[in-house]
């Protein structure tokens, strides 16, 4: 077929016979539209979840690092094992003769958190905590019973945001012969009550006989009260 000018389109019809070089696309553009297709949502439907794919990296993780100490202990992976479980046992055997680990009491600590009782109310209450053999409560009512019998005796003035510290350390000045069994007191009555431990029978047994010890005895005159009983 003859155009205007005399330029053929023999060539632009001719079928292709496999000779022609294919058609390609440059290598950018290439990327730029397979990164569109696989972006495509429907793509990625079955694809694992970000907290599966933590996982999945978390374990692959520990696997690693036991296969690491496995290789380094002495009979691999059984005596890794072996290992493992002396450190657990040894563990528990400390827990059982520590019991937990001890907190510091605050300083907001109160002594007394209820109503006010008389000393023979809380001498009641803990002589009916020990029958049930309910120690720790019971100490904490032996330990209100010695305060409140101080304030009583008006050998402790009447404080309600008093701490187990606090009480020991007044009632000390008063009965210095009883300065170490009162704190003795009151650091086993901040274990039981802020830290965490288990009260026994003999720590019961302690503080019931500071208990009626106190009762016996007269507070240390100061000097000048010494002066004028003189």
């Amino acid at each position: 077929m003859i155009l205007s000018g005399g330029v053929t389109r023999t060539a632009a019809l001719r079928p292709f016979t496999g000779e022609e070089p294919p058609v390609t696309i440059p290598r950018d553009p290439a990327r730029e539209a397979a990164e569109r297709e696989l972006s495509d949502p429907r793509y990625h439907q079955n694809d694992p979840s970000l907290v599966e794919r933590l996982l999945d990296r978390l374990w692959e993780w520990v696997g690693d690092l036991f296969s690491a100490a496995s290789g380094a202990a002495p009979g691999g992976a059984l005596g890794l094992f072996v290992i493992l479980l002396f450190v657990v046992l040894l563990v528990a055997a400390l827990w059982w003769r520590l019991g937990a680990p001890r907190r510091s009491p605050t300083g907001s600590a109160h002594l007394f958190d209820d109503r006010p009782r008389s000393a023979a109310e809380h001498r009641a209450a803990a002589e009916a905590h020990a029958a049930a053999q309910r120690w720790t409560q019971a100490v904490q009512e032996r330990m209100r019973a010695v305060v409140r019998s101080l304030e009583e005796r008006a050998l402790l003035d009447e404080r309600p945001g008093r701490t187990a510290d606090e009480a020991a350390a007044e009632a000390g000045r008063a009965l210095p012969a009883h300065t170490d069994r009162l704190r003795a007191a009151a650091r086993t009555f901040d274990d039981v009550t802020y830290g965490g431990r288990t009260a026994d029978e003999s720590a019961y047994r302690r503080l019931t006989d500071l208990d009626r010890d106190l009762e016996q005895t007269r507070p240390a005159l100061t000097g000048a009260a010494q002066g004028a009983a003189e």
